[in-house]
């Protein structure tokens, strides 16, 4: 029975089973414990700090995408504030330069008045600043009527970086008036001024009346005769005739007596009555007393629709 006894450990070892069990199969070891298989997408393997031996060509090509369409944008976005800048910039009015195209002014203008002018009118308005914002209309009403010598402003182009030239546009006088030492003009749509920068010759008005004007009716008396001279003058010479002299009768500053070019009698008018109503009875007089072949020594035309004569 001892032959089926026989204990396991009394049998001798093989010389093969001397092999060590835990020999690698491959010197390369990369299936060893704890190693990272290339192309592994562990949500444990940081991304960031991963070198990219570690990433597939897929994983690689896809980051590079994602980077470049970054770039692009914050490219084009660059671009476009950059763009938006400097067309703001380029219509922006930070300063004021006045400049005039009128050849028949004989003298300088005084620039610096205009800008001021200007510089407020874009103070109180700052959106104006920006020239596509600006209403042209509204700009030269201000300046208008602060100094009425202009008769209009023209926005014009850039003056270096920030400045803006404005075109200013001057009343041209067909009459004066000369009142307590100061000269006053008026221009053919009839609005008055002072500030006058052509040499041109204007019909000056005579002052007959004898009455002292105070300051206090300097302004009005001066403004409303002024506008009715103005307007009988432009008419007159629409209409072929030359305005020479004007002048205010004895006792009165709401009657005018036009001599006129090439005849030897004047004309009576109102300033109480339209201009353009007494310069066409004016008209109508004259071709009548031409065709005739009379010379009066005067024509009444302040009343409607009649002329009296003498």
């Amino acid at each position: 029975m001892s032959l089926f006894n026989n204990r396991k450990s009394d049998i001798p070892r093989r010389r093969g089973d001397n092999r060590n069990e835990t020999q690698p199969s491959s010197s390369s070891g990369i299936f060893k414990r704890n190693r990272t298989l290339t192309g592994s997408t562990s949500v444990h393997l940081n991304i960031v700090n991963a070198n990219s031996d570690l990433e597939s060509t897929r994983v690689h090509s896809h980051r590079l995408t994602i980077t470049r369409r970054k770039v692009s944008g914050i490219l084009l976005v660059t671009i476009a504030a950059s763009a938006i800048s400097w067309f703001l910039i380029s219509h922006l009015t930070a300063s004021v330069v006045v400049g005039t195209t009128d050849s028949a002014v004989s003298k300088p203008i005084e620039k610096h008045i205009y800008e001021k002018v200007i510089q407020e009118y874009l103070d109180a308005n700052p959106l104006s600043r920006l020239s596509f914002l600006l209403d042209g209309k509204n700009l030269t009403s201000y300046v208008s009527a602060k100094l009425p010598e202009v008769s209009s402003v023209i926005q014009g182009g850039m003056a270096g970086i920030g400045g803006t030239n404005f075109v200013v546009k001057l009343r041209t006088p067909v009459a004066g008036w000369k009142i307590n030492g100061k000269q006053f003009y008026v221009d053919s749509s009839g609005i008055p001024f002072e500030r006058n920068y052509y040499s041109s010759q204007v019909v000056q008005i005579v002052d007959n009346s004898g009455i002292v004007l105070h300051d206090s009716s300097v302004a009005i008396a001066s403004k409303r005769f002024l506008a009715f001279v103005g307007r009988v003058v432009y008419l007159a010479k629409s209409s072929g005739y030359t305005v020479t002299k004007a002048v205010l009768p004895p006792n009165t500053t709401r009657e005018l007596e036009l001599q006129l070019s090439g005849y030897g009698f004047y004309v009576k008018l109102s300033i109480d009555r339209s201009a353009g109503e007494q310069v066409e009875d004016m008209t109508n007089a004259i071709r009548y007393f031409v065709g005739t072949g009379q010379s009066p020594q005067y024509i009444d035309v302040r009343v409607s629709g009649k002329a009296f004569y003498r």
